[in-house]
């Protein structure tokens, strides 16, 4: 089945041409079908580009996705034309004011991690998006910044800066096997991981309720659910694309910053060699894994979501 994208925009093109099942709202009304409903609040500055990483994941399931493209009211983007975000985003206020319901949401990650929570200038209304998640969302998942925010929000877990970038493809370890969404997973496999901050283990062991599926020895804790909230935290990415690290490490070169080659990411550890992806089927194995048991968990009347 299709995931539902206005055909003006952007993904709409870009996923059709790669033969992911793209369908036009006006199509998708004619079907007798209630598709998942599944809103993304994209927080990075480059909007177009993360919400084809998203919609490609989530797009690639037999489920039909209805997907709406959410911003906070007040922030405006620097990166993102004003035209594209006032004719595919809504601000959250108004989201919140008409009373929807949502299956599921997305919280993407923001290039921020060096502000502590508070100092963030939508932090107020962030707290806000995450209370109204308890009521009018079905499952939350908060993706590298934005599940650091909500595991802070919710339990009070700290956010540590490193010495150094974590910055490449880390090897991660399947922690809990019989977990619904790490069906499919292998014991052991790479994630890109792009973070300045990390989340410590004891830390979250300590806290009651808090299960970690995926970790690394070297990068510390990958992924974390939280049944009572109905919420996965994952603090690296499996959304992006194959150059996304290459393009965040000729950026810093280019610009004169100290940063080291993306390890693991490169043949060779050679930069002029092109990246391997290494962790595409993982990627669409968790994010399939999700819409899974929303599909199996979620109230068919939207009515019921949060009741």
């Amino acid at each position: 089945m299709p995931i539902t994208l206005p055909d003006t925009l952007p993904a709409y093109d870009i996923l059709s041409e790669e033969g992911v099942m793209v369908m036009g709202e006006g199509r998708a009304a004619r079907q007798d079908i209630r598709p998942l409903r599944i809103a993304l609040l994209n927080l990075m500055p480059q909007k177009i580009r993360t919400e084809t990483q998203f919609a490609r994941l989530i797009g690639a399931t037999p489920l039909q996705i209805d997907l709406h493209l959410v911003k906070m009211t007040e922030h405006v983007s620097k990166t993102t034309s004003a035209e594209h975000m006032d004719a595919f985003y809504r601000p959250f206020e108004e989201v919140r004011a008409s009373g929807e319901k949502f299956d599921g949401l997305i919280i993407t990650g923001a290039p921020i991690e060096h502000l502590e929570f508070d100092q963030v200038t939508y932090w107020q209304e962030l707290t806000e998006v995450f209370a109204w998640s308890q009521t009018h969302v079905h499952a939350t998942f908060g993706v590298c910044w934005g599940g650091m925010a909500m595991i802070n929000h919710f339990h009070g877990v700290q956010k540590h800066m490193l010495d150094a970038k974590a910055f490449g493809c880390f090897r991660h370890s399947n922690r809990q096997p019989a977990s619904p969404y790490l069906r499919g997973f292998s014991d052991d496999f790479v994630i890109p991981v792009s973070r300045w901050t990390e989340m410590r283990q004891d830390e979250i062991d300590a806290v009651d309720g808090l299960t970690t599926l995926l970790g690394s020895d070297d990068t510390g804790p990958c992924l974390v659910a939280d049944a009572a909230h109905r919420a996965l935290y994952l603090f690296n990415h499996f959304e992006y694309d194959s150059d996304t690290l290459k393009g965040e490490y000729d950026r810093d070169v280019a610009a004169g910053k100290p940063i080291n080659v993306p390890d693991n990411y490169y043949p060779d550890n050679d930069p002029t060699r092109t990246p391997l992806n290494r962790w595409r089927s993982h990627a669409h194995l968790l994010y399939g894994n999700w819409l899974n048991e929303i599909y199996q968990t979620t109230p068919f009347d939207l009515n019921e979501i949060g009741a």
